[in-house]
């Protein structure tokens, strides 16, 4: 079967589409090892009819026009699966109607604009074409077709997708791995977390179709993050952010357990601490953080933890469960590790230098309000004091030793008091790093080296919001924007950041939300209860 496939481009869009980054219509091109290529799209035969297979589409009647007024939006049931309908400026969308992150209802969302937010944790999508245009989260919605056909309105969709709920952008395959030297590759990404994935599958999207090598010292694919403290018996394949299959499927390359001890910004060239060399053409460093040690006596001792995988989120429910738990820092790694072992240990204890958690954050009250939540779970406060020793029993640890002279009985003990950036291997390279070891970066995620990105944690950035002030935000959904940014720029797209700020914790089946970037605020603004811990705090300055 030969398929002919004419793509009519928008006179407004063929010029934008006809102009590269230097100005002469031509794609883009990248050399590797001395060798140019293009670039392109995965060709997909595409037929005139989106859904192949007749049997798996469904169309059904949801509702009368007028059920719908402007700014609207209503989950309506298609019999094998539901869909969300959307009406803005007199016209009709349908897309999924749970957000793909971790399935939150997005009827009970935000319309403005053109986009849905979702209503947990803030992820946002185009209602035009179902894309994901804020994070946290990968895929995109399914969108569906609307007709209407006397005074009603009809969605016309597959029921695959229906059921899946989510959609994976198109993306590009590598055209050739057989060609590459297997010490060189287009795009380095250290790190695999939410910015290192985001960027090479952002990469992708957009058609790059070179090598992408992701390297990371961690033992498993990219994982998300956040369940280690809030979801702690989870198992590495069941908070996967994709399977093995996905990354073969669109030849990204992931190193695991490799660590990178240089960089050598002249030759463009990674050094590995086992002595492997990697010479890259663009390269982003998305290395995270490393938490702080105790530095104690008996700072050695077996069972104490900062928990940095899901093998030792996994150890640490084994060992609490029914036993003294002793947690150092009232941090949101702390207080979620608390919250979690509430339920399941004999006692929890927590340790902390500020009078109340979440002080330079929330502020007092907050602070005191979500204080009080945990003491009536249980919890018990040791604050502004710190750990002097940790007392061992046959190299296990037995007690922990407070600088108030308290003694507390501890099987196991978590260590959640901060964490400096993951940059100590890029000293003597030449990127600038700030006095407290952050990669500065400008809108576009630009090292002060070309070609040299870097993103989440590890950076500081000029916040829009906060008239580009350069801050560090090291929240789960900016690491995935920081991410995307890098990758356009990759590609020359000159795409600055100006997303908002967003984080959430989740304690007790309490969900607190935080939007934009309240540091150096000196007076919060509460409405509502907070007894009840029903409220919101504006932070003000």
């Amino acid at each position: 079967v030969e398929v002919k496939i004419e793509v009519v481009i928008p006179e407004k869009e063929r010029s934008k589409e006809e102009m590269s980054p230097n100005g002469k219509a031509s794609p883009l091109i990248y050399k590797v090892n001395g060798t140019a290529r293009h670039y392109h799209l995965e060709e997909h035969p595409i037929a005139s009819n989106p859904y192949h297979n007749p049997k798996d589409v469904v169309e059904a009647s949801v509702c009368h026009v007028k059920d719908l007024e402007n700014g609207q939006m209503r989950e309506v049931d298609l019999g094998c699966g539901k869909a969300l309908l959307i009406k803005e400026s007199g016209e009709f969308h349908a897309v999924g109607h749970k957000c793909p992150h971790y399935g939150a209802p997005l009827v009970k969302g935000v319309l403005s604009k053109g986009r849905v937010r979702c209503p947990w944790h803030g992820a946002c999508f185009n209602i035009g074409t179902g894309d994901i245009e804020d994070f946290p989260g990968l895929d995109s919605l399914p969108r569906f077709q609307v007709k209407i056909e006397k005074e009603k309105v009809y969605i016309r969709a597959s029921k695959q997708a229906l059921q899946t709920q989510r959609r994976t952008k198109m993306m590009a395959k590598c055209i050739s791995l057989s060609n590459y030297n297997l010490s060189s590759t287009n795009v380095l990404i250290i790190g695999a977390g939410a910015a290192g994935l985001v960027c090479a599958e952002t990469l992708r999207q957009e058609g790059f179709s070179d090598r992408i090598v992701m390297c990371t010292m961690d033992r498993h694919l990219p994982y998300d993050r956040p369940k280690l403290s809030k979801s702690m018996d989870s198992h590495p394949e069941q908070i996967a952010l994709r399977p093995k299959e996905f990354f073969r499927t669109y030849d990204i390359e992931v190193l695991t357990e490799m660590q990178v001890a240089a960089v050598d910004i002249k030759n463009k060239i990674a050094v590995f601490k086992d002595g492997f060399k990697m010479e890259y053409n663009k390269l982003l460093i998305a290395t995270g953080n490393t938490p702080k040690a105790l530095s104690c006596k008996g700072k050695e001792v077996e069972n104490v933890f900062n928990i940095r995988t899901p093998e030792d989120a996994n150890r640490v429910v084994k060992l609490a469960t029914s036993k003294n738990v002793v947690i150092v820092g009232a941090s949101f790694l702390g207080m979620e590790v608390a919250a979690y072992l509430a339920e399941r240990a004999h006692s929890v204890s927590l340790v902390e230098l500020e009078e109340v958690p979440f002080k330079k954050f929330f502020g007092e009250r907050v602070g005191r309000a979500v204080m009080k939540m945990f003491e009536s779970n249980r919890v018990k406060f040791y604050m502004q004091t710190e750990v002097s020793e940790l007392r061992e029993q046959e190299g296990k640890l037995k007690e922990v030793v407070l600088k108030s002279g308290k003694v507390l009985r501890a099987d196991v003990c978590v260590v959640g008091v901060g964490a400096v950036p993951a940059t100590g291997f890029l000293k003597q390279s030449g990127i600038n790093i700030d006095s407290k070891g952050f990669i500065m970066v400008n809108k576009m995620m630009q090292t002060n080296i070309p070609g040299v990105f870097a993103a989440g944690d590890a950076v500081t950035f000029p916040l829009a919001l906060r008239n580009n002030k350069k801050v560090n935000v090291p929240h789960w959904q900016m690491a995935h924007m920081h991410g995307r940014i890098a990758a356009l720029n990759m590609l020359a797209h000159g795409m600055e950041i100006s997303t908002v700020p967003y984080l959430w914790t989740a304690m007790f089946g309490k969900s607190i939300r935080y939007a934009g970037h309240g540091e150096g605020f000196d007076d919060v603004v509460i409405q509502g209860d907070l007894d009840e811990l029903k409220f919101v705090a504006f932070y003000t300055k």
